[in-house]
C-alpha cells in the first residue's frame, strides 16, 4: 500500500445543497429581474438596439446561471483522469502531408482579435495600431499579409476584426485608409455586458446608457455568438468560406499557412489549435489534455493549487496553446443554433471607481479555446516558435524591432544567422510605456547573439550598441547609465552609473 494518500474530497450535505440551490435561485430570479429593467431603459423607438441588447442580456443570463450552478456544486476536473494527448490528438506540423495546393484559400477567412486596448504599454487606442516595424502597426502588417496572398494566388480571403466597445469607433476611422488595397474588410462588434458587484451579484449599470466603466467586453470565448448575432458568419458561407483562421490581433507570427489549412480539410476536422513547445517562460500557458476520452484545453485557473507546479512541468506538458485556431464555419453555425458551446467561466476580479467609491467587481470571461471539446475531429498541431510571436509588452516589442527578424510581405521571418530560441529579454518598470521605452532606447540594439538581456533603472541606449550572451544592465535609484554608441556588451554585468558628458 502506498504510503501517500490523496486528500479526502469534502462532500457538501444534502442541507448545504438545498441551501446552495435555493441562493443560486434567488440570485437569478434577482438578476433576471434587473436585467429586464436595464432592456426598458432602452428607448423605445431605437427597436434595433433593443432588440440586440435584449439578446446581449439573455445570452448573458444564461452565463450568470452556469456561473452560479458550477458555485454551488463546486464542479471542478478530476486531476486523476487528466491524460496526455494520443497521437491522433496532437500532430506534429512536420508530419503533415506537404501538398502544394493553394486552391483552398477561396475557402478561407481570417479573423484578428482586436478588442484589447494598449492602456496596458502607455498607450490610447486600440493595440492594434501600435507601431511595431518600419512605421507599421499590428493592422497594418496583417493586412500587407493578406492583400499579399490575395494578389500573389489571385483569390479573395476577406479580413475579419472582432472589436470590442472599447475598440469599435476607432477602428471604423482606422481602416479607412486600406480602401485602395486588394482586401475586403469586415468589422463586427463582441458582446457588451453589465459588471457585477462581488458582493450582492447584481448588475453595476443602472441603465443602457451608463458609463464604459459598468460593462466589460467578456473574453474572447465570445467570438462564436457574436459572429453569428453579427450576421457576419452568414455572409462568409454565402460566399463558400468554410474555414476561419482566428489569432490575436498581437501576434505577429500567426500567418496564413496552407499546410495547415490543406490538412484541416483533408482530415474533416472541424477544429485545429496551434501548440508550440513550452519554455520556462511559458509555464502558465494553457495546454492540451485528454479527458474522459475527449481532447480538451487545461487552464491553469482550472488546476487545483496542490497541482500547481506539476502543471507548469516542461516535462509533463510539453506545449501550450497559441491561440492561433483554425474553425470550421458550419460547425460554428450549428453548436451555436443549438447552444452546445457551454465552456468553462473565468471569473476575473476587478476594483473599478463608482462614485467616490472603489468596488470589488466580477466579470464573467470565456476563452475560445476551451470550445474545442465541442467540436468534431479537434485536435492539435506542434507547430514551430516563429508562430508565436506576441507583444504583450516593450520587452516583446524589443525582440521584434530587432536585427532579429526582418520584414517580407508584412510577416515577420527570422533571420536565418540567428542559432536557437530567442533570446529572454526583460525591462524594468522604466520602460513600460511604449513612449518610455522609444525615448530610452531610440536605435534598437544588434541582438543576434543575444541569449539574454536584463535592464532595470534608468538606462539609456547610444546608437549601434550590440549585445551578446548575458546582458545584465542594473542602474541603481537615484543614478543614471548611459551606454555609448558603438558598445559591444558580452556576457557582462553593468552596475552603478555611467554618465556620457556632451563636449
Amino acid at each position: 500500500m502506498s504510503a501517500y494518500q490523496s486528500p479526502k474530497k469534502h462532500v457538501k450535505t444534502q442541507s448545504a445543497y438545498a441551501f446552495d440551490n435555493t441562493t443560486t435561485s434567488i440570485a437569478a430570479s434577482q438578476m433576471r429581474n434587473v436585467l429586464n429593467t436595464l432592456v426598458d431603459s432602452v428607448h423605445a423607438a431605437d427597436e434595433h438596439t433593443r432588440e440586440r441588447f435584449e439578446n446581449e442580456m439573455d445570452t448573458f443570463f444564461g452565463l450568470f446561471r452556469r456561473y452560479l450552478a458550477d458555485k454551488a456544486s463546486g464542479s471542478t476536473l478530476d486531476w486523476d483522469k487528466i491524460n496526455s494527448p494520443t497521437k491522433e490528438e496532437v500532430v506534429k506540423y512536420q508530419d503533415l502531408k506537404s501538398v502544394e495546393n493553394t486552391d483552398n484559400l477561396s475557402k478561407l477567412a481570417v479573423l484578428k482579435l482586436n478588442g484589447g486596448l494598449g492602456t496596458s504599454m502607455g498607450c490610447v487606442g486600440p493595440k492594434s495600431v501600435i507601431e511595431v516595424r518600419e512605421g507599421q502597426s499590428f493592422l497594418d502588417l496583417s493586412v500587407r499579409q493578406i492583400e499579399y496572398l490575395n494578389r500573389t494566388f489571385d483569390t479573395d480571403v476577406p479580413l475579419l476584426l472582432m472589436n470590442s466597445f472599447n475598440t469599435d469607433d476607432d477602428t471604423h476611422h482606422l481602416i479607412q485608409k486600406y480602401q485602395g488595397h486588394r482586401i475586403r474588410i469586415r468589422t463586427f462588434n463582441q458582446s457588451r455586458y453589465p459588471r457585477i458587484f462581488k458582493d450582492s451579484l447584481l448588475p453595476v449599470p443602472q441603465s443602457y446608457n451608463d458609463s464604459l466603466e459598468a460593462w466589460y467586453p467578456p473574453g474572447h470565448g465570445d467570438l462564436f455568438e457574436s459572429l453569428v448575432a453579427s450576421g457576419e458568419l452568414d455572409v462568409l458561407l454565402q460566399q463558400g468560406k468554410e474555414i476561419l483562421f482566428v489569432s490575436n490581433g498581437d501576434n505577429l507570427g500567426a500567418t496564413v499557412d496552407t499546410k495547415i489549412l490543406n490538412h484541416m480539410i483533408e482530415t474533416g476536422a472541424e477544429y485545429i489549435m496551434e501548440l508550440t513547445d513550452k519554455t520556462r517562460a511559458d509555464v502558465k500557458g494553457g495546454t492540451l489534455i485528454s479527458y474522459d476520452g475527449q481532447v480538451r484545453l487545461l487552464e491553469i485557473a482550472q488546476v487545483p493549487k496542490e497541482h500547481v507546479e506539476e502543471f507548469k512541468s516542461i516535462k509533463k506538458f510539453t506545449n501550450f496553446n497559441t491561440n492561433n485556431l483554425w474553425i470550421n464555419l458550419k460547425a460554428i453555425k450549428r453548436l451555436v443554433e443549438s447552444d452546445s458551446i457551454k465552456v468553462e467561466i473565468i471569473p476575473n476580479n476587478k476594483t473599478i471607481r463608482v462614485g467616490s467609491q472603489e468596488v470589488n467587481v466580477v466579470q464573467l470571461e470565456t476563452a475560445v479555446g476551451a470550445a474545442i471539446r465541442h467540436f468534431r475531429n479537434a485536435h492539435g498541431v506542434v507547430v514551430s516558435r516563429s508562430r508565436f510571436l506576441p507583444v504583450k509588452t516593450c520587452s516583446d516589442l524589443l525582440l521584434v524591432k530587432s536585427d532579429l527578424f526582418y520584414l517580407e510581405h508584412g510577416s515577420l521571418k527570422i533571420d536565418p544567422a540567428r542559432f536557437g530560441a530567442a533570446p529572454l529579454i526583460k525591462l524594468g518598470s522604466h520602460f513600460k510605456k511604449v513612449k518610455e521605452f522609444q525615448d530610452r532606447i531610440p536605435h534598437m540594439p544588434k541582438i543576434l547573439e543575444l541569449d539574454h538581456l536584463t535592464v532595470t533603472g534608468n538606462v539609456q541606449f547610444g546608437k549601434g550598441v550590440q549585445l551578446k550572451g548575458t546582458v545584465i544592465i542594473v542602474c541603481s535609484d537615484g543614478q543614471r547609465i548611459d551606454i555609448p554608441n558603438g558598445s559591444i556588451l558580452e556576457n557582462v554585468v553593468v552596475t552603478g552609473n555611467l554618465t556620457i558628458l556632451e563636449h
